[in-house]
């Protein structure tokens, strides 16, 4: 399992949305990328967060754009007038990462876009088994493109990795703020999703996945386990809370009760 890696060759414009600045940019393939930066933020774990919650979404047959390696010149962005996005782009000289930018789509709007029960159930069961605390009514970080929906945004999940020397707790969390989630009243079926996803949740697929986190976004300050010794971390945390899947489902269920 490989990524590609692309070389930014234009930042075209910040998008706003949330805390860590993601900006529009174009790369050396002439694909529009929307590009998350190492500078900003949470750094370089949120970049983890994104890879592989994106990765594992798509391993479990969701939808969301192409998710790339971005490489960023030191020379790249000097002739910046914004000093906030200059030092941003400074700070993430290297790889990054970034998605695919889908050109057209539209914010997804529960009001608008009737989700059925297997679908919201799906991404129900992959926010509590990521940790997600990101898709909710006030921010979906769902798109429509094409008629069918897209998942973005996965930067936030993890949150185990801000505290890690309590990962073992965090992998057995039934995962409380799934309350908040966008789709939750619709997941009346996260008891069959459970049986389905985790037969594709290999340890074999876990260790694809986790694989692709490169070396130097695992260099921490407040660490000073070697990048093999974290990513194996990764991999335990998820097969920990694979194999306690019935405490995020039955904290799912219990929250859908209360909301109906």
């Amino acid at each position: 399992m490989k990524l590609r890696t692309v070389n930014v060759t234009r930042y075209i414009t910040p998008l706003r949305e949330g805390g860590s600045l993601p900006a529009l940019a174009e790369a050396d393939d002439d694909f529009k990328y929307v590009l998350k930066f190492k500078g900003a933020g949470h750094g370089t774990k949120a970049l983890i967060a994104e890879l592989l919650g994106g990765e594992i979404a798509r391993a479990l047959g969701l939808r969301l754009p192409e998710i790339v390696f971005a490489n960023l010149d030191e020379a790249f962005g000097r002739t910046e007038a914004d000093e906030e996005i200059q030092d941003l782009l400074q700070f993430s000289q290297g790889l990054n990462l970034a998605l695919h930018f889908l050109s057209g789509a539209i914010t997804f709007d529960p009001v608008v876009t009737d989700v059925d029960a297997e679908l919201a159930s799906q991404i129900v069961w992959l926010d509590a088994f990521i940790t997600n605390v990101d898709r909710t009514f006030r921010n979906t970080n769902m798109l429509i493109w094409h008629k069918e929906l897209w998942l973005i945004d996965h930067g936030a999940s993890f949150y185990f990795h801000h505290s890690w020397n309590n990962w073992e707790h965090h992998a057995k969390s039934p995962f409380a703020l799934i309350k908040d989630h966008v789709l939750l009243p619709k997941a009346t079926l996260l008891e069959t999703v459970d049986t389905a996803y985790k037969a594709l949740l290999t340890e074999e697929k876990i260790r694809e996945i986790v694989a692709l986190i490169p070396d130097e976004w695992l260099l921490w300050d407040d660490n000073r386990d070697s990048p093999e010794d974290l990513r194996e971390v990764y991999v335990q945390f998820l097969l920990l809370r694979k194999s306690h899947s019935e405490i995020f489902i039955k904290e799912a269920q219990n929250a859908r009760e209360t909301l109906i």
